[in-house]
């Protein structure tokens, strides 16, 4: 037993000890998380949007932010588990390659989640909370807020544009998604209440005074001042390829293509997809695209050199032709990006069915896009249909690593004579070649125009070249 002397001596030294206890949470290391390569010798990327913010927990695998390269967008992806330190861009920005692009606090081994959870309630604890606004300075409920803070607009390029398209400043739109994104519900809602961006003049409403009002002035019209914009990176790479094209001597040759045949194979093939004759991975259509693609990569067999490529020796520097037995026809595409240009690979081992499904999958990708490096590389060769739009001819350009293109007109009906000499309708679409004239003269490209027209004025031949 204990002395009651003693006890009484001891107490206050445990009390003092107690209090002078502190409790150290397991510690944490300060990553630098960087930018990796995504190919093509790309060095920087623009920030579309952040998926994180400062303070919030992130696990592996889960999305950091959205970045646009020159070529596609990309989602980065973390690599750690632990809680994100500090941002090193602000969206719009560009992100160097093998630069940080955030700061993580990585949790040590052996560390819990329970001294995550014991830092986050003690910084939680100590913000300040807000003072409550007395009754007398009420705002109305229908009045607006800005909504501030880096991540008070994260919002997907959809979103920002359906704002635009409404009038509304996002900034002022609470978000309800992950981080505080704004939705495309949020933006409907706010839109169908009837709330408009504040106007300076709303600020100057009835304020109890009475003022005589001035007489109306006589309106100024406003003054419209050009502006400056920095370019996306799409067109970026567009103006880098477009230079470089200068150097490149072009020609130009037009073809007119009757497509009454093809309309014809394609229509009983389209009605044969509908009742799944060729199997169910077949897509519902085709259309005449799939039909082109295959056309060029045949007349490619015969006429190789309008698959190659100039280059020149390391040495000498005397230029060379590669030639290349693979085709990889490049169809340009109108993404809400700009124009892009994926590839379908080794079409000359493709059936048109496949071509299909391929070009379907990349247009879907152009929707998005979220095209994948290898989708915008190795190109031999392109396709630009302007057909869509309403263009009959056109003078497209080639791009230094190939010596060819062709752009396909709208098709149209013509008044045309039969063998009785009576006026018959025809469906004719117009082809336009541009060549590089440093390898290629004028009749190789109008034997190539020919043959491309031979195939597609009678479809059956494709099949009898089909290997």
């Amino acid at each position: 037993m204990l002395s009651s002397r003693f006890l009484t001596r001891v107490t206050p030294r445990l009390k003092t000890l107690a209090r002078n206890f502190h409790y150290t949470p397991l510690a944490f290391k300060v990553k630098p998380f960087l930018l990796a390569d995504i190919g093509e010798g790309i060095k920087e990327c623009e920030v579309i949007q952040w998926f994180v913010q400062p303070g919030a927990r992130i696990e592996e695998f889960e999305p950091i932010c959205e970045v646009q390269s020159d070529k596609a967008s990309v989602e980065i992806t973390s690599r750690y588990n632990g809680v994100i330190k500090q941002l090193h861009y602000d969206v719009g920005q560009m992100a160097l390659v093998g630069k940080p692009l955030i700061d993580i606090d990585v949790e040590e081994e052996g560390a819990n989640e329970d001294s995550t959870v014991v830092e986050q309630e003690s910084q939680e604890a100590k913000e300040p909370v807000e003072p409550v606004v007395s009754q007398a300075t009420h705002t109305p409920s229908n009045s607006l807020h800005k909504q501030t803070g880096k991540f008070a607009t994260l919002a997907t390029p959809a979103v920002r544009r359906l704002t635009k398209e409404l009038g509304i400043d996002i900034s002022y739109i609470p978000g309800t998604g992950k981080d505080g994104r704004v939705l495309k519900e949020d933006v409907i809602t706010f839109h169908a209440n009837g709330n408009r961006t504040p106007s300076p003049e709303k600020s100057q409403e009835k304020t109890g005074v009475t003022a005589e009002t001035p007489p109306p002035l006589a309106p100024v019209a406003p003054q419209l001042e050009e502006q400056t914009l920095p370019l996306t990176p799409v067109q970026s790479q567009m103006f880098k390829a477009m230079t470089n094209s200068l150097a490149i001597p072009h020609f130009l040759y037009t073809e007119e293509v009757q497509i009454d045949g093809l309309t014809g194979m394609r229509a009983k093939i389209n009605k044969l997809l509908k009742k799944r004759v060729f199997g169910e991975n077949t897509p519902d259509k085709i259309s005449y695209m799939p039909f082109f693609i295959k056309a060029m990569s045949i007349a490619l067999k015969e006429f190789p050199i309008v698959n190659s490529r100039v280059t020149f020796d390391s040495v000498s520097g005397k230029p060379l032709l590669v030639h290349r037995p693979f085709h990889n026809i490049g169809v340009a595409m109108d993404t809400p990006s700009g124009l892009i240009v994926p590839n379908i690979k080794n079409v000359q081992d493709l059936s048109v069915l496949e071509i299909a499904a391929e070009l379907n999958r990349l247009q879907a990708l152009g929707a998005t896009g979220k095209f994948a490096a290898s989708d915008l590389q190795g190109s031999t060769i392109s396709i630009s249909n302007i057909g869509n739009v309403g263009g009959t001819y056109l003078m497209p350009v080639i791009v230094d690593s190939q010596v060819a293109i062709v752009g396909i007109g709208k098709a149209r009906v013509i008044p045309s004579f039969d063998d009785k000499m009576q006026i018959i309708p025809k469906q004719v679409i117009n082809t336009s070649w541009s060549g590089d004239h440093r390898v290629l003269d004028g009749m190789t490209m109008a034997r190539m125009a020919d043959r491309f027209k031979q195939l597609l004025e009678d479809p059956e031949l494709m099949i009898v070249n089909i290997r």
